[in-house]
């Protein structure tokens, strides 16, 4: 939404109003190495989106160099709006305000999308639309690994410390239903202070392979498919940032008939999949609440994804 420049009684330009939003997620469905199209290797991602989960930004211009950020501490946000600003040409300032309702330090992409509200909300501002891969650069640019949250719900394998499409899978995810927790301890992650993960030649195979199942599963909106890929890179991540008793989640899913299990590779988050056209849905789903709750895991929630608003 861009604001129009009019003039005020007193014949000066009102300022421009831009507003902009952005979902958050529930960390990821893979994420590894991944070779490019001239086979050179890239750390890769593809996230799960939490619509529900969203950070809008406003963001006001002004005759000022100046550039205020409300809350303060939305650092990366606040230099995600300078360097947007430096991309349009643009000398002037404003206020950015930023308003959340994205948990942070969990694996939930609070940050991301706390940068790509604002910069669609100064490219708004300023009559801009720009495109996901130009927002998804900007935002690694701002806070050094990003995610595929500008690409919305259209499923991408992402190159999360560049800022480039590995591979577009064509669609969105299957429709789905999450029961997402916390691991025991519930402790919030700076991703960034966390050493990247070094994988090794039988794991970078592993990653290939997953890749085509993701492939297949948005190709063929084919929620098990996703399941088995989600749940196989999960383990891979145990040798990197380990989550205690993810084997009790999986046997968990597997005696709910769930599709698989996924987890916030660089968070604390743990999530169960079910297809969201499964039978019994809402039984086997609150069974598995009971059981991750009295394993001892924390903060469990219900997340529907690509339901268009269906009841289970």
């Amino acid at each position: 939404m861009a604001g129009v420049c009019e003039n005020a009684p007193n014949g000066r330009p009102l300022p421009r109003i831009g507003v902009g939003a952005a979902s958050g997620h529930h960390g990821e469905l893979l994420q590894g190495v991944f070779e490019d199209r001239n086979g050179r290797l890239h750390r890769g991602l593809v996230t799960l989106p939490l619509t529900k989960l969203v950070s809008k930004a406003t963001f006001t211009s002004a005759a000022t160099a100046d550039l205020t950020t409300r809350p303060g501490d939305k650092v990366k946000a606040s230099l995600a709006a300078r360097q947007t600003l430096s991309h349009l040409g643009v000398s002037d300032g404003g206020l950015l305000h930023i308003e959340s309702n994205i948990p942070i330090g969990h694996g939930y992409g609070s940050s991301t999308a706390d940068v790509v509200a604002a910069i669609r909300a100064v490219a708004a501002a300023h009559a801009v639309r720009l495109q996901p891969s130009r927002v998804s650069q900007l935002a690694v640019t701002a806070e050094r690994a990003s995610d595929a949250i500008a690409f919305d719900g259209h499923t991408v394998l992402f190159a999360q410390r560049e800022g480039a499409v590995l591979e577009d899978f064509g669609g969105s995810l299957p429709p789905l239903l999450l029961v997402g927790f916390k691991a025991m301890g519930g402790r919030p992650i700076d991703t960034l202070d966390l050493p990247p993960a070094r994988y090794d030649s039988l794991e970078i195979q592993q990653f290939r392979v997953l890749r085509a199942l993701i492939a297949y599963a948005v190709r063929y909106q084919d929620p098990n498919c996703l399941g088995r890929a989600a749940t196989a890179s999960a383990l891979l991540s145990q040798r990197h940032l380990p989550k205690q008793h993810l084997e009790r989640v999986i046997d968990i899913a597997k005696g709910a008939g769930a599709c698989g299990v996924q987890v916030a590779h660089s968070g604390s988050l743990l999530g169960i999949l079910f297809d969201h056209a499964g039978k019994n849905l809402r039984q086997r789903a609150q069974s598995v609440a009971a059981s991750v709750r009295r394993s001892g895991f924390c903060d469990v929630e219900f997340h529907q994804i690509n339901d268009d608003g269906a009841t289970w």
